[in-house]
C-alpha cells in the first residue's frame, strides 16, 4: 500500500512538473533562451522551457510559445520574457494552471484556447514592467517599451494592478497606457487600425522564414571538414540560429553540413536563406 502511495505522488509530481512548463511552437530567428545559470542557447521549436528562463528575440523575430493546456504565449522582436512558478495540477479533477510571465521589454500577445479547448482553470500573472495583469482567460495583447507600458485587452476579462491602483477591464477591444513617469491615461476603445497594427508585431506570417515543430525543409551549409562545420554551427548558434553539425557518406568517405532545420515550407527556406545571406551567412539548400 504505501509503494502505491509513493508511486502515485511520483506520478502527479511529475505531472504538475512537465505540464507547467511553455514549449517552443515556432520560431523566426534570431532568438534565445537564457536559463538561469546564465547559459544562453538558440531557440528552436520543440524546446521546453523551465522555471527561471528567459526567451529573447532579435531584430525582426518572432516566438511563438504553447503551453501545456493550450494558451499561446506570442512574442515580437527584441522582447525579453521572463517565465517563473508555472505549475499545472494535470493529475487533479479540477485542473489550475498558474504561473507568472514577465514582460521585460518587447510586444506580447496572450490567447487562451488558441491551440484547442481544455478544461482547465487559469492562474497566471502577466507582469508588464509597472503594471501587473491576473489572467483566468483571455486574449491580451501588450508591450513594454522605455517610456510606457501598453495593455489591450482583445476580449474576456484581466485584473490590472498599476502602482497603487487595482482596476477591472472587461470590455472588448479596449486599452490603456502606462507611463514610466507613473500617470497612466484611462480605459478607452482601441481604434481597429491600432489594434491591427499591434498584432502584426506578435505574429508569424507565412513564408517569413519561420520554423516550427513539425516543419519537413531545412536550410544547409556545406563544410569543407568537420572542424569547419563545428565552427560554422557554433557561430550560427551564438546568433540565434539553431543549428547543427550533419555527417554523411558522399564518394567513398564521411562528409558534414551545418543544418538549421523544422522550416515551416520551402517559401519559408528561401526567406530564411534571404535573412541568412544579409546576415553574412551562405548557404547551399
Amino acid at each position: 500500500m504505501m509503494m502505491r502511495v509513493m508511486l502515485l505522488l511520483i506520478l502527479l509530481c511529475a505531472g504538475i512538473a512537465s505540464a507547467g512548463t511553455l514549449t517552443v511552437e515556432a520560431v523566426i530567428s534570431p532568438a534565445w533562451v537564457e536559463h538561469a545559470d546564465g547559459a544562453r542557447e538558440p531557440l528552436a521549436p520543440g524546446l521546453v522551457l523551465r522555471n527561471g528562463d528567459h526567451v529573447l528575440t532579435g531584430v525582426g523575430a518572432r516566438a511563438l510559445l504553447r503551453m501545456a493546456e493550450g494558451s499561446a504565449v506570442r512574442l515580437g522582436e527584441q522582447a525579453r520574457l521572463g517565465v517563473d512558478n508555472m505549475a499545472d495540477n494535470a493529475g487533479a479533477a479540477d485542473r489550475l494552471v498558474s504561473g507568472a510571465l514577465d514582460v521585460v521589454q518587447g510586444a506580447f500577445r496572450f490567447t487562451t484556447r488558441f491551440f484547442g479547448t481544455s478544461r482547465a482553470r487559469r492562474n497566471i500573472s502577466l507582469r508588464i514592467a509597472t503594471v501587473t495583469a491576473g489572467i483566468r482567460g483571455t486574449d491580451v495583447w501588450g508591450k513594454s517599451s522605455a517610456d510606457r507600458d501598453v495593455v489591450c485587452l482583445i476580449e474576456g476579462r484581466i485584473f490590472v494592478q498599476h502602482l497603487e491602483q487595482a482596476f477591472t477591464m472587461q470590455d472588448p477591444l479596449s486599452f490603456f497606457i502606462a507611463g514610466r513617469d507613473g500617470t497612466r491615461q484611462p480605459v478607452a476603445p482601441v481604434p481597429e487600425a491600432q489594434l491591427q497594427q499591434w498584432a502584426t508585431e506578435t505574429e508569424i506570417t507565412p513564408a517569413s522564414g519561420a520554423s516550427r515543430r513539425g516543419g519537413k525543409h531545412r536550410v544547409t551549409f556545406a563544410a569543407d571538414n568537420e572542424h569547419d562545420a563545428t565552427v560554422l554551427a557554433g557561430r550560427l548558434r551564438t546568433d540565434g540560429y539553431p543549428a547543427r553539425v550533419r555527417a554523411f557518406r558522399a564518394d567513398g568517405g564521411l562528409r558534414y553540413a551545418v543544418d538549421i532545420a523544422g522550416i515551416a515550407s520551402p517559401e519559408d527556406v528561401q526567406q530564411l536563406t534571404a535573412m541568412l545571406r544579409r546576415a553574412g551567412h551562405t548557404s547551399q539548400q
